[in-house]
């Protein structure tokens, strides 16, 4: 190091002592490296064992340059390995994403065109020509756009470039469900019983329903991610299942086949993650559990299960091994199977590419998936066994969203992020993400805004830092998910590990309505609404520490004050001593101590003794304070006597009947509009369709009625309230 500083401060002095020195590329890489030596992973910096244990030698030849054909957080994971190996990263954007962190933190960036996804990152002919361009050597892919695409992958072998992932034949043979199906039952990997070809049509896809027997999976063939899957109980799910599918695939795929096979009911979803060289040596390394899901898109997953024994792991794993030597399989690979309630499990389909959730397993077994990826690319053989893959503690990630989980478990919002703080100033906390203070969230890309991952050395621990982390996280300017992801990891039955895949709807069947207050905790957010609003009409009497007015009466110590939350009023009074205010309310005394920071985004209290991280979403002149309290925002109004009694003599806001008139739930554009004014349509009858991050959502009637107006058209785009056809 002593020496490369040297190199570093001569090479500066002048272009003579530049010329002294000859930059090898093995120079060339250390020097890369030293750049951003500090630049910090994130990764779990915890006990060694948690630290990814492979070296980063720098000696070792890979490539000099790679392009990231990706974008978002999993662009930004990727270069952050290939800066620890001493290689230089080309970033390739579209034209909206040009500020973009991934574009920032990459050494070279190319535009490979405008936002919309089939004219940019899934633009090949922009992609090959970033890579002449630039000179990179090899591609990482990333998860979704190009990752899974064979003809991509085909190109680039054509150009001498080198795909980082499973060659052709193993995207081709895995990537197709129909085929993988039949692969996996020649490697005698257990099987979902099904059709085993291609469903032509919905007429023929109520047949197969039928000789299957009710629930069945309606999927795509090329498809993955959750997208273009329907579940059907009967024939006119069926149909309706076939045709969204089919143009859900269309979309996100380009490829509108589908298959139907027996849906199993009440499974948990794990899954297998495999690493294979190109000399035959293949691993698996633990599972993961990725049952919590809300339309078949996973939303929290963790590692290990707590549901597998050691011989059903062992069991799972050599069968993931055996589908992986099957095709020949050479990289990071996921093998996802169903388990049922007796551990029985059946293959579902295998992601020939890095997941989503790789962190937790690298939490575990202290691997970076990244680099193991690179150096098979490269040609390198495996360094480790099947023996030395451990598991080491507990890790869990949280999928955070801008979504509204309010609607449906989460649709998508959009906006800019104007105020952002990640949690990792707290310990065995990683942020996987994308995105910055300022950052928009459009309606092009998926609305991910990061991973959050916390490690433990048990699972209790685990889930005590991840119910920290989301408590500290600040996002501001978007609506996001972090009550929904709060409310499932300290849920009872998710404490206990008692899951499956309907977890979300069997727990909430009338959907997510954020958390339930019991009553000590209304308790605990009446005395600290009743204190913020009094810590903040001490500050507005005072200039820098002072009273604005020096002749005034001795400061006030007691106020009589009004809380309503929840349409329940509460008499409150509060007296200061210090930074703690005792508030009493229902014969109770509350003392909440806090330093009163009413600039800080976070607020930790201190209330009887119970420590509390809260956010002050806002606060207005009119005792209108929102509260994130236990990850859900609570609309608190706080008054004097005066205040509160004048209050009652204001009209009340009429709410708008909503019975009339159907608005968008979601930003998005319009698939399809299947009314005209005149026409009348029953309740639950499809009047429009939405597609949001390549979703597609049935907009319904809500009553019996005529259409009066329609206010869209296929192709239109629509902002979330915006209203869609009025009814008479």
């Amino acid at each position: 190091a002593s020496r490369v500083k040297g190199h570093l401060a001569e090479a500066h002095n002048s272009q003579a002592a530049m010329a002294a020195y000859r930059v090898t590329p093995a120079l060339q890489r250390v020097l890369l490296a030293w750049k951003h030596i500090s630049f910090n992973s994130r990764c779990c910096i915890i006990a060694s064992h948690a630290h990814y244990s492979t070296a980063y030698d720098l000696n070792e030849k890979t490539f000099d340059k790679i392009l990231i054909a990706n974008r978002g957080e999993i662009a930004c994971r990727v270069i952050k390995t290939c800066k620890k190996m001493g290689i230089k990263t080309v970033a390739v954007h579209s034209d909206v994403d040009s500020s973009a962190v991934h574009v920032k933190m990459a050494d070279e960036a190319v535009c490979v065109g405008p936002a919309p996804t089939n004219k940019s990152y899934l633009n090949m002919d922009a992609i090959m020509e970033a890579i002449r361009k630039t000179g990179a050597q090899a591609v990482h892919p990333g998860y979704g756009f190009l990752s899974e695409n064979k003809e991509f992958a085909r190109r680039l072998a054509a150009e001498g470039v080198t795909f980082i992932g499973p060659d052709t034949h193993a995207i081709q043979a895995m990537g197709d469900k129909i085929e993988s199906k039949l692969i996996a039952k020649k490697a005698k990997v257990n099987t979902i019983p099904g059709f085993d070809g291609v469903v032509k049509d919905a007429g023929e896809a109520v047949r197969i329903a039928g000789e299957i027997g009710y629930p069945v999976m309606i999927k795509a063939s090329a498809g993955g991610g959750g997208k273009g899957m329907r579940i059907a109980w009967d024939d006119e799910e069926t149909r309706e299942g076939f045709r969204f599918s089919s143009q859900e695939a269309a979309s996100s795929f380009g490829d509108d086949r589908l298959l139907i096979e027996k849906f199993i009911d009440n499974p948990r979803h794990i899954e297998i993650q495999v690493l294979a060289d190109k000399h035959g040596n293949a691993l698996w390394l633990n599972e993961r559990e990725c049952s919590i899901q809300r339309r078949n898109q996973k939303v929290v997953e963790e590692a290990p299960s707590t549901f597998l024994d050691p011989e059903t792991r062992r069991a799972m794993g050599e069968q993931a091994v055996s589908l992986a030597r099957a095709v020949q399989y050479s990289s990071a690979g996921t093998v996802e199977f169903l388990v049922d309630s007796k551990r029985n499990f059946y293959f579902l389909e295998m992601n020939t590419r890095l997941q989503v959730e790789h962190p937790i397993t690298e939490c575990i077994t202290g691997l970076d998936l990244v680099q193991e990826m690179i150096r098979v690319a490269k040609g390198y053989p495996l360094r480790q066994k099947q023996a030395d893959i451990p598991i080491n503690g507990w890790a869990l990630e949280s999928r955070v969203y801008a979504e509204d989980p309010y609607k449906s478990f989460g649709l998508p919002s959009i906006g800019r992020l104007n105020q952002y703080q990640e949690p990792v100033n707290l310990s065995k906390v990683r942020v996987d993400s994308g995105i910055q203070e300022g950052s928009d969230i459009s309606i092009y890309y998926d609305p991910m805004i990061s991973k959050l991952v916390t490690y433990g050395s048990t699972r209790a621990e685990a889930l005590r830092r991840m119910e920290e982390a989301l408590d500290n996280y600040v996002i501001r300017g978007v609506t996001h998910n972090i009550p929904l992801l709060r409310e499932i990891i300290t849920h009872p039955l998710f404490v206990k590990g008692d899951i499956s895949t309907k977890f979300l709807p069997e727990v909430y069947p009338d959907g997510f309505k954020g958390h339930q207050l019991a009553d000590s905790e209304r308790q605990e957010l009446l005395a600290t609404a009743a204190s913020l609003f009094v810590a903040a009409q001490l500050r507005s009497q005072k200039f820098l520490g002072n009273l604005r007015v020096s002749t005034s009466q001795q400061e006030q110590k007691r106020w009589e004050l009004s809380v309503e939350l929840e349409k329940g009023v509460h008499a409150v009074t509060v007296s200061s001593s210090g930074s703690t205010y005792t508030v009493e309310l229902a014969g109770k005394s509350l003392d909440v101590t806090s330093e009163w920071n009413l600039a800080s985004a976070l607020l930790p209290v201190s209330i009887n003794g119970t420590q509390r991280t809260v956010q002050c979403i806002s606060r207005s002149p009119g005792g209108e304070i929102s509260l994130q309290y236990l990850g859900t925002v609570y609309k608190v109004t706080v008054l004097s006597k005066l205040a509160e009694a004048l209050s009652r003599h204001m009209p009340e806001k009429v709410p708008e009947d909503t019975s009339s008139i159907l608005r968008s739930p979601m930003p998005g554009s319009v698939v399809a509009v299947s009314v005209s004014p005149g026409d009348t349509v029953a309740e639950g009858q499809e009047i429009c369709v939405i597609e949001a991050m390549k979703m597609q959502n049935s907009m319904t009637a809500a009553r019996t009625a005529k259409v009066k107006s329609v206010h869209c058209k296929p192709g239109e785009t629509v902002g979330e309230g915006d209203v869609l056809v009025e009814l008479e």
